[in-house]
């Protein structure tokens, strides 16, 4: 995950400029259209956005998602067809934009940010949603479309969805990208468990260390993307908008309260990765506090065997001086010595046992 995702334009540029992505191209978008009511319902995958133009007068509610990375010519045309605001087409090319929410000419603007996994690594992908009074236009840049069994449940006959309006499922829209956080956490959890059993069971290693600081910034990532989605949706339940029916409300503090408790949990995930940095400290510091009382050990033992052979090892011998050593002429010297070595090391094991020092 980058630390800094947003791209933008040089500063001096004027407002509601539209500057399309370098590797965008019309081949790799995808323009999908779904327009239904309690009795039709229409699926297709468009060639233009000009398409479009005949669903713009219907009662019915249509969906029109492009998934990939837009020109600044399209989402012009998109702009002209449906009568966007230019700083809203803006936000919408402009990607790592914090999660918020606008309100035009009957027109409602919401930027969210989606958490995702490419290969190990988080990402954040953002998910641009205009919502009018029969239509809901969606704009998503990554390269796997999520909105797939949002799209199950809308062909369904008896699907609630098909009885709603475009405000019910522009919460259905927020409530999978809210919940896309739930398998990601899981994935978190299962991560922070591994780590913390490595930590209990076995010395931990210096990759434990570098897996524990990825979690903590990957985290720490995480909750500043998601923590506005938080305000976007308590906007949605207290602002007065027409779009917004009052028997929708109660869907959108669900959509809160999702928010609420993956918040909750990224919070004490990144209590637990700090936790975890001090029990990693207190292990390494446990393993080497280990290794020095051995190492004491050992070098306590051999104190007094280095004197007795020091001792015997100066070989200060003259056969007229009565300060000669006379050891030097036993015949049973060398194994008396090694006696002598062998008890006080037995000696000293058996104390340091007693004295429950080893």
């Amino acid at each position: 995950m980058d630390y800094f995702d947003k791209t933008y334009h040089p500063p001096g540029t004027s407002p509601g400029t539209l500057v399309g992505h370098e590797d965008a191209s019309d081949e790799k978008l995808t323009i999908r259209l779904i327009d239904y009511s309690d009795s039709n319902f229409l699926e297709k995958e468009l060639v233009s956005i000009e398409e479009c133009q005949s669903y713009l007068d219907k009662e019915s509610v249509t969906w029109i998602h492009l998934q990939g990375l837009v020109q600044a010519d399209t989402i012009n045309r998109i702009g002209n067809m449906f009568e966007l605001h230019p700083l809203a087409l803006e936000d919408v090319l402009n990607k790592g934009q914090r999660p918020k929410i606008e309100e035009y000419d009957e027109l409602l603007f919401v930027i969210m940010s989606m958490p995702a996994k490419n290969n190990e690594t988080t990402v954040i992908e953002q998910v641009s949603i205009f919502l009018g009074k029969n239509y809901i236009i969606s704009f998503h840049a990554g390269s796997h479309d999520p909105f797939d069994p949002l799209r199950t449940r809308v062909r369904k006959n008896n699907s609630r969805i098909r009885n709603q309006k475009s405000d019910y499922l522009l919460y259905c829209i927020l409530d999978l990208v809210v919940d896309q956080g739930y398998p990601i956490l899981e994935r978190f959890g299962e991560d922070i468990e591994a780590i913390e059993d490595e930590l209990l069971k076995s010395s931990p290693r210096q990759t434990t260390l570098a897996e524990i600081h990825r979690i903590r910034r990957e985290l720490l990532l995480l909750r500043r993307n998601l923590w506005p989605q938080r305000e976007v949706l308590n906007n949605l339940l207290r602002d007065d908008n027409a779009l917004i029916r009052q028997g929708t409300l109660v869907y959108f503090r669900d959509c809160y309260d999702h928010t609420i408790q993956i918040l909750e949990i990224i919070e004490n995930y990144r209590e637990m990765a700090g936790s975890m940095i001090e029990i990693y400290i207190s292990s390494v510091s446990h393993r080497l506090n280990e290794i020095m009382r051995v190492l004491t050990m050992i070098a306590t033992i051999f104190i007094p065997l280095t004197f007795v052979v020091g001792l015997y090892g100066m070989n200060f011998s003259h056969p007229d001086s009565p300060w000669a050593m006379p050891e030097l002429h036993w015949y049973y010297g060398y194994p008396m010595t090694w006696g002598i070595m062998i008890t006080i090391v037995a000696g000293m094991i058996i104390y340091f046992k007693r004295k429950d020092w080893f």
